[in-house]
């Protein structure tokens, strides 16, 4: 079967489908809002692209037909996501009792402190078993069974655009929220409640089935 021809009507429906996906509140959303508001638009970020990686890495797989190997592949996707799970709940739990730091005392993540924070959004999306079989079920009915190369690079750039504006947008807002943080109070209570947050992410992912 030849490939469908990637028209403006398809990018279109592949883009609204997958912003639905990307937009909707879950694990990855609350994670870049909670660390963004305790370590700064960096560390948002640096989540935030690690988890468009695994997103971009899913698409490759499911693009050459291998998604469904991917979904079989039980026993690594499950140490994957035990091991982000578990790093999301130190860090909640480092945070709730990490001394409160006004944000414009120096208190952003370095940037060797960004890389296992990327390293997580890899491993979180990997270990996510919801994501073989979102493009299982999206890719051939929105785009057809079969995928040139040049046609997931078209894809990969749709998905760059929404995740730009989906975690742009939840970095922003954070952002623009942790300017209110003046007192150590205020930080204290916003650690704890990130850190909750953090703590209830990694929860979640380590129980989801």
């Amino acid at each position: 079967m030849d490939p469908v021809t990637l028209d403006l009507a398809t990018l279109a429906a592949f883009g609204a489908a997958f912003f639905v996906f990307a937009a909707s509140p879950g694990p990855d959303n609350m994670t870049i809002v909670a660390r963004t508001l305790s370590h700064g638009a960096a560390s948002g970020l640096a989540y935030g692209l690690g988890t468009v990686a695994g997103i971009l890495i899913f698409l490759i797989l499911a693009a050459f037909g291998l998604s469904l190997l991917a979904a079989e592949m039980g026993t690594a996707m499950t140490v994957l996501r035990y091991v982000g799970a578990a790093y999301l709940v130190v860090m909640g739990i480092m945070l709730w009792r990490a001394d409160p730091v006004l944000p414009d005392s120096g208190g952003e993540t370095e940037r060797r402190g960004l890389v296992p924070v990327f390293l997580t959004g890899v491993a979180l999306n990997l270990g996510n078993p919801k994501m073989p079989l979102f493009y299982l079920a999206l890719l051939p009915h929105v785009v057809g069974p079969q995928l040139t190369l040049s046609q997931v690079a078209v894809l990969a750039g749709v998905i760059l655009l929404v995740e730009a504006v989906v975690i742009g947008g939840h970095v922003l807002l954070a952002g623009r929220a942790r300017r209110w943080l003046r007192t150590p109070a205020a930080v204290k209570r916003m650690n704890r409640a990130a850190g909750g947050v953090m703590i209830g992410t990694g929860a979640v992912v380590a129980v989801t089935r």
